[in-house]
């Protein structure tokens, strides 16, 4: 039999920083500019210190389910550096690197976890979902945002991450083979920790990656070290550029690894090997890039120490907002959904009040 290869694909990995932090090849210019690298760390740390005080509230009682980003810091960080303010962000519930990036505040994630609808009514980045808990909706949020803005005929681009796992649902196939049939400037993060939940990647898919996901909607897809942001940060610049100039929509699979629980709902340790992890440990971003800014003098102890002092107090003063703000009443899941309510709706809104009044009264 006689045959002939009617198409052919291959997936580019990228990797600029190896874990111990040296160079692999040359270097993009602002992996050079030693101001910029230090604050890039800084906000992986701020990340990082930000998720173990929401573990502690949500531990205390003090706030619902959090989902934390330990080991994923240069993800969310790495591609909301390559957004501008115009760009839109469709988060989901493992985005808070990116959302802080985009101007939203911790205080504003902080309520929206400790259920007040208010902290979706972002301060600055008035055009960015409110984050997106069902798995892969943001997919198609994101494929519907830049439809619209390619219309208005803008140069902006659109923002979605999702979790490996979630790239086996229905939602995710149709939200990336709309945006390359219309050549929709979105750009979407694929957040390879490794953990579906407890489901670990090998018997989640049969492919070789993540991103060739991407072929099958016959746009771009390209795999990067999760773990080091000048490759998430570069490669997101680029996929960013193109969607912004009409090239297109690009998915970008991050490998990294999950060092901490999927949610404060969960219990890693009776699934994840302890040995496994220890070597993740070794290869996470932070320590990584700390290295480099280590062997090129931009970095000590004492700047470690006052990074985390600093830090400290602005994660407090976050949380001291949070604590501070009242207790919303039902109504508010009703006034932040609609523009306008239903008349139908009214009822149901004005019962839910009078139903918290009454349990207030027990009290």
């Amino acid at each position: 039999m006689t045959t002939t290869t009617v198409a052919s694909f291959e997936i580019k990995y990228h990797q600029y920083l190896d874990p111990q932090g040296k160079p692999t090849q040359e270097l993009p210019a602002f992996a050079k500019d030693m101001d910029k690298m230090r604050k890039l760390y800084r906000d992986m740390a701020l990340l990082r210190a930000f998720d173990a005080k929401a573990y502690a509230l949500q531990r205390t009682g003090k706030m619902g389910t959090y989902p934390a980003s330990l080991g994923q810091e240069a993800i969310g960080i790495g591609y909301g550096d390559a957004m501008t303010a115009e760009d839109v962000l469709i988060p989901y519930y493992r985005s808070t690197g990116a959302m802080l990036k985009h101007g939203i505040t911790m205080e504003e994630i902080l309520l929206y976890w400790g259920g007040d609808e208010s902290g979706s009514n972002y301060s600055v980045a008035k055009e960015d979902f409110p984050i997106c808990v069902p798995i892969a909706n943001q997919i198609i949020h994101a494929s519907g945002v830049a439809k619209a803005i390619q219309m208005r005929g803008q140069k902006r681009a659109v923002a979605t991450e999702i979790g490996e796992g979630g790239t086996s649902e229905g939602d995710f196939y149709e939200g990336i083979n709309v945006a390359g049939i219309w050549n929709l400037g979105v750009v979407f993060m694929v957040n390879n920790n490794q953990w579906a939940i407890s489901v670990p990647t090998e018997i989640q898919t049969a492919c070789e990656t993540y991103a060739q996901k991407a072929i099958a909607a016959g746009i771009e897809g390209v795999q990067v070290d999760g773990n080091d942001i000048i490759a998430v940060k570069q490669v997101a610049e680029y996929a960013f550029e193109k969607a912004r100039n009409g090239g297109g929509p690009t998915l970008i699979e991050a490998i990294t690894y999950r060092l901490c629980d999927h949610t404060t709902a969960d219990d890693a340790s009776r699934y994840d090997d302890p040995k496994v992890k220890e070597e993740a440990w070794k290869n996470e971003p932070m320590v990584r890039l700390r290295k480099y800014l280590e062997a090129n003098k931009a970095w000590s102890d004492k700047d470690e120490e006052a990074m985390k002092a600093e830090i400290a107090k602005e994660v407090e003063a976050a949380v001291k907002a949070y604590e501070e703000t009242p207790k919303p009443g039902p109504e508010l899941m009703f006034d932040h959904l609609y523009a306008e309510l239903p008349e139908l709706t009214k009822p149901q809104r004005e019962a839910a009040i009078k139903l918290a009044e009454k349990a207030r009264g027990a009290k």
